[in-house]
């Protein structure tokens, strides 16, 4: 006589609640990711999404498409991120101290809240100059900007980047001026300052590493109280030497989907930055190569993490009239 086995309701409910979590963490997309990098080629956001998108790609068994999207400074491939369709096929990038201060911009209507944050480094800015400029440490470069107000120019990658909030902290620290001469993107940036297009760039370690192992520029001083070391340079000290108290919170860069796409697509790369990016010899390597700290977060950590340079950043921003709105009315309160 065969026997028949039947679960009950409640066991039955069990074991699908078991699975849940399992299920939801192995989304398969079922074709190619579009992440744009809303700044150009070649760039901190680029360099280091090339390589995190390389670890997904095995992870996922998908194709990544990186989209370089860049303009006002970064605001329009975020919103092209955020307007596009929430299946989970559309991601963007970059700095998150970047994506928190669009909204006091008016230039992209959200805040760090709405998105899912997959960190992977956080970056420092560099004081390089053109080799041909005089200056041989921060403290003549400082001093020179205080005989020349105005006059120096300092290549950066717009309003909300890198090389312009490094900027904000040394003219709040010093009382400095300067001129500012504005690309689409940190490379860029990089590549003028190089060509004697612009006497400076505040921009990240990572997007002038190269040039400084070639002595195309000269690093003067980290935007930070922490020297770096970068391998075949050797260690570049930090402003902090030079400025008694000066300090800078860390510029996180990663990866960002929208709110409101399906859970199991979040699940997913949850999981995938849980268990295989903090493994990843590329990234790593990426970061010790290009002096950055390679600190992969994501969820509430992640949320934590990058909500100190969100506040230094809208708050200088604000306090130098660029933004629309005051800070705190969009939930950014001034840091204490």
């Amino acid at each position: 006589m065969q026997k028949r086995f039947f679960l009950s309701a409640a066991a039955a409910a069990a074991l699908i609640a078991a699975a849940g979590p399992a299920a939801a963490q192995n989304w398969k997309p079922t074709h190619p990711i579009n992440l744009i990098v809303p700044w150009a080629a070649g760039g901190s956001t680029d360099q280091v999404t090339r390589v995190a998108a390389a670890e997904l790609e095995k992870a996922l068994g998908q194709t990544i498409v990186i989209v370089n999207q860049p303009g006002a400074s970064g605001a329009i491939g975020t919103k092209s991120a955020l307007d596009a369709p929430k299946d989970g096929y559309t991601w963007t990038a970059g700095a998150a101290q970047d994506l928190g201060t669009y909204q006091t911009l008016g230039s992209v209507n959200t805040s760090i809240h709405d998105w899912h944050l997959f960190l992977n480094v956080a970056n420092i800015q560099v004081i390089g100059v053109n080799p041909s400029r005089p200056w041989k440490n921060a403290k003549e470069f400082i001093d020179d900007m205080k005989a020349k107000p105005g006059q120096i120019s300092v290549a950066t990658a717009g309003v909300t980047s890198a090389g312009h909030n490094a900027m904000d902290f040394i003219v709040k620290a010093t009382g400095v001026k300067y001129k500012e001469v504005s690309y689409d993107g940190g490379n860029p940036a990089v590549v003028a300052t190089v060509s004697g297009e612009a006497d400076a760039t505040t921009q990240l370690a990572v997007e002038q590493a190269d040039m400084i192992r070639g002595k195309r520029l000269r690093p003067l001083a980290t935007v930070s109280d922490k020297p770096v070391e970068l391998e075949g340079y050797g260690i570049i000290p930090p402003l902090s030497d030079t400025i008694k108290g000066f300090n800078a919170p860390a510029n996180y860069f990663g990866i960002f989907i929208p709110n409101g796409v399906p859970d199991d697509v979040v699940k997913t790369v949850e999981r995938i930055w849980r268990d295989v990016i903090p493994k990843s010899e590329a990234l790593r390597k990426y970061a010790t190569s290009r002096g950055a700290l390679f600190n992969p977060l994501y969820g509430d950590a992640a949320q934590k993490a990058v909500f100190p340079a969100i506040q230094a950043n809208a708050w200088n921003l604000h306090a130098s009239g660029k933004t629309k709105v005051s800070p705190d009315t969009v939930g950014i309160p001034k840091p204490q």
